[in-house]
């Protein structure tokens, strides 16, 4: 039987226009504007100045908080201006203003293998990278694998169900980039002693489920589970209990039901 919440919820016309179009990279204009309150909570403080000149991928605004990101530079050139610039809400924030010189040049990464890094490195790792969620508020990942009872947390849940009408951008994930999708889970069950994983993917993208559980197939600790298509379905409450059976009232984060 498909796992769902238990009242309510509508399955609006679907319109999913981009199902069959493949993610694409985005032009880089020739000047990047790069906000410094790109997530929920305190801004990211700059740690280049006109004129200087960065790298790809390298470090130009640190967290301004604990519930704060890193931001890092997405070209290469040289830092023109920090100046306000109006964000998505309508409100302003400063930008890094940087010159495209159109090179790349990117800054030097040492990976390391998941098997070699402790718990605290993982967590140092995700936070130096300045994950965020891509939930809408950006809510910094370092922040929420690192609940105040790691020991209770039972389930890390990967949130597939794209539940509105017009979201592909999921299921092109989950299709184009099954394999980060299972390490992301894979690096997120290190940090924890009993949690499994689940995938949670509505039924109307088979091709997803079918992919995903090919993928995971050799994983025991994780687990792809059908959900009905059903708005709100992705949202966390409703995500929780459709995979669990595990209620969180209003005053309860996911956590406090074992849960990330």
């Amino acid at each position: 039987m498909l796992k769902t919440f238990s009242i309510g919820g509508v399955h609006p016309h679907e319109n999913k226009l981009s199902a069959h179009q493949p993610i694409i990279k985005a032009e880089i204009p020739a000047k990047a504007a790069i906000l410094l309150g790109q997530h929920i909570g305190a801004p990211a403080v700059p740690v280049v100045a006109k004129g200087d000149y960065v790298l790809a991928g390298q470090l130009i605004a640190e967290a301004g908080g604990f519930v704060s990101a890193n931001i890092h530079s997405s070209v290469s050139g040289t830092v023109k201006a920090i100046e306000p610039r109006t964000l998505a809400t309508g409100g302003k924030c400063n930008a890094i203003i940087i010159e495209n010189d159109g090179e790349y040049k990117e800054v030097e990464y040492t990976p390391a293998k998941l098997e070699d890094l402790s718990r605290d490195e993982i967590r140092e790792r995700i936070k130096a990278a300045g994950v965020v969620g891509m939930g809408g508020a950006g809510f910094p990942t370092n922040v929420k694998l690192t609940p105040k009872n790691p020991e209770n947390i039972d389930y890390i849940i990967v949130n597939g169900a794209e539940c509105e009408p017009y979201l592909t951008s999921d299921y092109r994930r989950l299709l184009e980039e099954s394999d980060k999708v299972v390490m992301g889970l894979k690096v997120a069950l290190k940090l924890f002693d009993h949690a499994k994983g689940i995938i949670g993917i509505e039924d109307n993208k088979p091709e997803a489920i079918r992919i995903m559980k090919e993928k995971t197939a050799n994983e025991p600790d994780i687990e792809v589970k059908e959900l009905k298509t059903k708005y709100p379905q992705g949202g966390e409450r409703c995500l929780i209990y459709a995979t669990t059976g595990r209620s969180i009232n209003s005053s309860m984060l996911p956590a406090d039901a074992g849960c990330i």
